[in-house]
């Protein structure tokens, strides 16, 4: 039987999302955000040298239509991209209510998310006094500290000198629907923070809030580091998703990365862990080797998101961009006949523009081994419907097949 592979690369949009006027980072509209295309523009500019120079080098995903996904979704121009395809490419719009993981992960999946994501405002204090009072309780201590909108890398260096002195976790959020915890893995305690986030989950679930992320890191003052151990208890979607229709028919899933924690571990048959996007690569490549007869293997890499996106690095976004796609080379030579792997993302995080959220954006839809052609314009639901169509799965999902 034939296998599928996913592979979401965080937050690698390509702009052109029609609703982007509705999303805001601090007081600016998403509206002409792209984070492909502005990444691609800044390369041929000379503003990303570091580690790197020259024009945007992506040989790999620009022969399966990545150039051409590009000037489909946004009608910008993506300086050396824009091969002859030699794939099938298209570029899809999500119709949930958020610009987050959970939102895009569901979607691609064939769930679009039913109801309005809870967010806190952008203001200090943020939460309410009856969450503080729960997190004190659960952690043990006398008070929290941020309890505002934050960047994590930020915040962390900011109040971490103050978390190791006074025990207190440092909570803080974000445009998404998350309620994040930063806490130091050898003072305040790796196991302990990973317990009050899974004892909070639920009351945060119950509001709608759709994550609850552990953020741990080490070092000292002018030194944090945030380590491998980040831990994302999402809500459960709310209807069974690709993964859990594949299980039904009887087929081995592999989940790598995140994409447990995204769909609260439902669906998963084996779950492949690495402490960088370096190791999930790797784990991918084995797959391609190793995967069962007619298995779906669903990976995302986060890297491209937390460490270039939110941090606005175009250089490094740039570097990572330009190292997977190498990867990619040899990952699609060891695909087996019949296979195919589609490369996309959920949601866009340019880091050119203002502010440090995610942005509303298209993503690149890339299919190999399914022939050449153009897509077109798509719904991330239809990447679940053809890649349940392609294994020959009973349930397709409420998208349509562009296979």
């Amino acid at each position: 039987m034939s296998r599928a592979f996913i592979v979401v690369l965080d937050s690698v949009g390509c702009g052109g999302a029609p609703d982007a006027d509705q999303f805001f980072n601090d007081t600016r509209p998403d509206t002409g955000a792209n984070t492909l295309g502005h990444i691609a523009q800044a390369c041929a500019e000379g503003r990303a040298e570091d580690g790197r120079s020259g024009p945007l080098k992506l040989p790999t995903l620009d022969a399966l239509g990545l150039g051409r996904v590009i000037a489909l979704a946004s009608d910008l121009q993506a300086p050396g991209l824009g091969a002859q395809p030699q794939g099938r490419w298209g570029a899809a719009t999500e119709v949930s209510r958020g610009k987050d993981t959970p939102s895009g992960h569901w979607e691609l999946a064939g769930v679009p998310v039913p109801w309005n994501w809870t967010y806190f405002p952008d203001a200090t204090p943020a939460f309410d006094d009856a969450l503080v009072a729960e997190v004190c309780r659960l952690a043990g201590t006398k008070g929290i500290l941020g309890n505002c909108h934050a960047s994590g890398i930020a915040i962390m260096n900011e109040l971490g000198a103050e978390h190791l002195r006074t025990g207190w976790p440092i909570c803080y959020t974000s445009a998404d629907s998350v309620f994040q915890i930063a806490a130091h893995e050898e003072a305040f305690g790796l196991d302990r923070l990973l317990k009050l986030c899974t004892d909070l989950a639920p009351l945060l679930h119950s509001r709608r809030v759709g994550r609850v992320i552990a953020r741990p890191f080490t070092g000292g003052e002018g030194a944090f580091k945030r380590t491998s151990n980040r831990r994302d208890y999402a809500i459960e979607p709310p209807k069974p998703a690709l993964m859990d229709w594949a299980q039904a028919d009887g087929r081995v899933v592999h989940a790598i990365g995140k994409i447990g924690d995204i769909f609260s571990h439902r669906g998963v048959g084996q779950l492949h862990k690495g402490k960088s996007d370096a190791d999930l690569v790797q784990h991918l490549l084995r797959l391609a080797d190793e995967a069962e007869d007619g298995a779906l293997t669903f990976c995302n890499l986060v890297e491209f998101d937390s460490l270039y996106g939110h941090p606005r690095d175009v250089s490094g976004y740039a570097r990572a961009l330009e190292t997977f796609d190498l990867a990619a080379a040899d990952f699609l030579a060891r695909l087996k006949p019949g296979d195919i792997a589609l490369f996309t993302a959920d949601h866009g995080n340019d880091p050119t523009w203002s502010g440090t959220d995610h942005t509303r954006e298209r993503v690149p839809v890339l299919v190999a081994g399914a022939g050449q052609g153009e897509i077109g314009l798509c719904a991330f639901v239809d990447v679940a419907a053809s890649v349940a169509t392609h294994l020959g799965l009973s349930e397709t999902g409420p998208g349509r097949s562009f296979l």
